[in-house]
């Protein structure tokens, strides 16, 4: 699997987990509700200060946010 989709996949699941808004979300990153968007969709590529503002916004390590489930 391609490194956004799991990044995306990971993002949506711990939003909808804090039980969040992609407008809540992106407005806690510092960012626009169409870059949540796209970054959970797979079609943005991150910076490693996006992953990190992601992982601080939801409270999770940035580790989580790039785990495949061959991972867990």
């Amino acid at each position: 699997m391609d490194i956004r989709s799991t990044f995306g996949n990971n993002l949506r699941h711990y939003r909808q987990e804090a039980g969040i808004s992609q407008d809540a979300l992106a407005a806690k990153m510092g960012v626009d509700r169409a870059h949540v968007s796209a970054m959970e969709r797979g079609q943005q590529n991150v910076t490693i200060i996006t992953l990190w503002h992601a992982a601080l916004a939801l409270d999770v390590k940035p580790a989580a946010l790039l785990e495949t489930s061959e991972d867990g």
